[in-house]
């Protein structure tokens, strides 16, 4: 008998959560105010700003912000809940959680991220045209002669898959899993919440 089964899937979790009142408001308070993350985002000639370097405290400054983490973990066991994740009784906890305001032009390369167990990224603000996400099939490298997949291949076939951003998605996957972000085409920014449970 002949079947097709699927082996290995790679889970991308996508859920919308209401944005707290003044959250955009907030994230770009900060970002106005963090000196040292300006100055890391300028020096590493990241398009904009990121609190990645510079504050690990983020749901102790901004009460709407531990607001969003609290709905943001609940999404995060179900994940683990469906990834069948033996983690002993105990339960992921938030690594890190950072902002991201990305003006025109700024792309963010390819990467991951390591010494994680889940990754993921809340939209707060997506102007039309800021660029989408994009997730590459972590086993590009080993698929020496394979041929090029077809234009209209469905998601789980293609090597690469974009996800257009809206405000309220949020976005989880495994750590491991390679992603970057087109470069922002809006005049405006887009502002983002990211962050890693270990």
């Amino acid at each position: 008998m002949a079947g097709f089964e699927s082996l290995f899937p790679t889970w991308l979790y996508s859920a919308r959560i209401s944005a707290p009142r003044g959250l955009a408001e907030t994230c770009l308070a900060i970002a106005a105010e963090d000196k040292a993350g300006q100055r890391w985002a300028r020096e590493h000639s990241y398009g904009g700003y990121t609190s990645y370097a510079s504050l690990n405290d983020l749901t102790q400054r901004a009460s709407i912000i531990a607001e969003l983490e609290r709905a943001i973990a609940k999404h995060v066991a179900a994940f683990a809940r469906k990834s069948e994740f033996e983690l002993g009784g105990r339960k992921l906890t938030l690594d890190s959680l950072w902002i991201n305001v990305m003006k025109k032009g700024a792309i963010h390369a390819p990467h991951i991220h390591p010494h994680s167990v889940i990754s993921g990224t809340y939209y707060v603000t997506v102007p039309p045209g800021s660029g989408a996400i994009r997730f590459e099939d972590p086993r590009l490298g080993l698929m020496m002669a394979a041929p090029v997949k077809k234009k209209n291949a469905q998601r789980q076939n293609r090597a690469f898959v974009d996800v257009q951003p809206r405000p309220g998605l949020l976005l989880l996957w495994e750590s491991w899993l390679r992603h970057g972000v087109e470069a922002n085409a809006a005049k405006t920014p887009r502002i983002s919440v990211s962050f890693n449970y270990g």
